[in-house]
């Protein structure tokens, strides 16, 4: 198979473990300079320069110059993808509870995968969105969304018909790589997210990928999502 050299080498990269931390740092998809990607990773700086270049070759990331600043992202929605599902991946043990390793209760509950909503939170967010049947399962790993999902969005402030439409679709279904449940992905859980944010039912940590929910944001939630009192509590902790 002519793809299998790139599968092998892509794969390579990923799975040494200073440049999955790398990787995963940028899950959140800021743009980073080398020093913090190395404090993350536990490495030393030059250490931290020979990953990112094997990084960049590997099309995995993007480097992106600011005067006299080097900042680097990952290269697209496709390897966050890519990382999260990866992640989600474990032996099975049918005799035991799978654990969810890798995420402080923090990450677990609410985080950002790249630009969207995932975490406990966000799983609890498209299944409310689901039973209300204001999204529904579609081919292909997409969410569609019905004509009353279209007005309750609109609700919200988000113009559905204004997102465009892009090939992998205006939403999709995101496996959650704690969770082990689909969350919103796509253009819709992008604005989804930003609208919760710039509302203020939603707030970034400026350290992690933590999102935590707001005092107003409890509210709302229940209001617009019936998410009951436990889910939302859970932030707090």
């Amino acid at each position: 198979m002519t793809f299998a050299p790139t599968v092998s080498s892509t794969a390579s990269l990923i799975a040494d473990p200073t440049r999955w931390a790398m990787l995963a740092t940028l899950l959140d998809g800021r743009a980073l300079p080398a020093g913090e990607l190395a404090h993350a990773a536990g490495v030393t700086a030059q250490t931290a320069s020979t990953h990112l270049s094997k990084l960049r070759e590997g099309g995995l990331i993007a480097l992106e110059r600011q005067g006299r600043h080097r900042y680097y992202r990952l290269a697209g929605t496709h390897v966050a993808e890519a990382i999260e599902r990866l992640a989600s991946i474990e032996p099975e043990a049918p005799r035991q509870r799978p654990r969810k390793r890798g995420y402080s209760p923090a990450l677990q509950f609410a985080r950002r995968c790249y630009d969207h909503l995932a975490g406990q939170l966000g799983v609890a967010v498209t299944r409310s969105l689901l039973e209300k049947d204001l999204i529904a399962p579609a081919d292909e790993k997409r969410f569609e969304v019905t004509p009353a999902g279209v007005q309750w969005f609109r609700d919200l402030g988000l113009d559905v018909t204004a997102l465009g439409l892009p090939p992998s679709g205006l939403a999709r279904r995101c496996l959650d790589a704690s969770e082990r449940f689909h969350h919103l992905g796509g253009p819709l859980g992008v604005a989804l997210l930003d609208n919760f944010c710039s509302r203020g039912w939603l707030s970034h940590s400026r350290t992690s990928r933590a999102v935590r929910v707001t005092p107003a944001g409890n509210a709302a939630l229940r209001r617009y999502l019936r998410l009951d009192d436990p889910s939302l509590r859970a932030s707090q902790q």
